[in-house]
């Protein structure tokens, strides 16, 4: 049992050809699946040859005459050299943690790493359950955050950090129980990564607040958008020569980790950032939150996806600059969103932001009202 960003790493790591991680991801137990990886760790996908493999299945596979070899390598110690590899060990504070595994694979994975930290961790749900007796592996939905959002209240915690079940994302929780949207800890991160490889290049998703592009420039960096997905932030990574990817829904990927995304990585540079900067988390966020007024992302089933999207752009054509790298964009000069569909369900997903509250609110109405009409 291991998380999925160890296997990750053992593929590029090893330099094998090939791997492939039996999970459900975020999801229940009824939907476990594989996620499958080629040399360096790309993913395999509808585009990248996960059809071809789907027809291979469905037509059979023909005998092989020749037979490969199996030996077992353990990537524990390596693992473990490589992720503490990105901070400093020694700058950590002694912060009260509340880490909530989710009965997944962050309780397999992190131990070996909490052994070399200072940080008091209060951990919550580490035994792996593939029932998921607590809650669903998925922080992403607000009710499965009530938990850590409550004990960090009730531990006085400096922080409390989230995993999804196969361990490949986490997400942030505040001093105050305050939940992190991904916008800001991307926009974080880039920070405390440009701080360390000045001039970088971050590469960030077309749903992402205002607050990544802006925080990765005053930084000295370069910021990338680019199209929602790994397999489209991985390749991109790769073309781009960056050192860092993040997207709106958790996923933060690293140039030297096989360009791959992680959920320990993040969570030890956010241990990194909250110890040096000395002051509590909130307090880091509050430009953000006083400056960027995010909807996070909205849902709605429609009939006729494509008929929608060209809605939309008549009715908002006029507004602002229109893009379609994914889905449809529009950029106003204090309003900007996306409006993209989903891959799998009749849905469209709506991230929108403004300068004020107000206008935030009373965009996000009128345009869920077109989307719902």
């Amino acid at each position: 049992m291991v998380g999925t960003e160890m296997l990750y790493f053992a593929v590029g790591e090893l330099g094998l050809d090939g791997g492939i991680c039996v999970t459900a991801s975020h999801n229940p137990k009824e939907y476990t699946g594989m996620k499958i990886v080629r040399r360096g760790a790309l993913p395999v996908g509808g585009e990248s040859g996960l059809l071809e493999i789907r027809e291979r299945a469905r037509t059979g596979f023909r005998p092989r005459e020749a037979r490969g070899t199996v030996r077992d390598e353990n990537v524990w110690p390596a693992f473990r050299e490589r992720v503490l590899s990105f901070v400093d060990a020694n700058a950590l504070r002694p912060l009260r943690v509340v880490i909530d595994a989710a009965n997944g694979m962050a309780g397999a994975m992190l131990p070996p790493v909490l052994e070399q930290l200072p940080i008091e961790a209060v951990r919550c749900y580490f035994d792996p359950d593939g029932t998921f007796p607590n809650h669903e592996p998925n922080p992403l939905l607000p009710e499965n955050r009530e938990f850590i959002v409550a004990k960090v209240a009730e531990e006085g915690a400096d922080l409390g950090v989230a995993f999804d079940g196969d361990a490949d994302r986490c997400f942030f929780v505040d001093d105050s129980g305050e939940f992190v949207p991904g916008d800001f800890v991307t926009a974080l991160l880039a920070e405390s990564i440009l701080a360390k490889e000045p001039g970088g290049k971050i590469i960030y998703d077309v749903r992402a607040s205002w607050a990544v592009p802006e925080t990765i420039e005053r930084a000295g960096g370069v910021p990338l958008v680019n199209r929602v997905g790994h397999a489209f932030i991985k390749h991109r990574m790769r073309k781009e020569g960056a050192v860092f990817g993040g997207e709106v829904s958790g996923h933060y990927y690293f140039r030297d980790f096989s360009q791959a995304d992680s959920g320990v990585i993040p969570f030890l540079l956010m241990l990194e950032l909250v110890s040096q900067r000395r002051r509590k988390l909130s307090e880091i966020l509050a430009p953000y939150r006083e400056r960027y007024f995010i909807t996070g992302e909205l849902n709605t089933p429609v009939a006729d996806v494509a008929l929608k999207l060209q809605e939309l752009k008549e009715r908002y054509r006029t507004e602002g600059e229109i893009s379609h790298l994914d889905g449809i964009s529009v950029d106003a000069r204090d309003w900007h969103m996306n409006v993209r569909p989903s891959n799998t369900e009749p849905l469209l997903r709506l991230n929108l932001e403004a300068r004020s509250r107000e206008l935030m609110e009373r965009k996000r109405d009128e345009v869920l009202a077109l989307i719902r009409s």
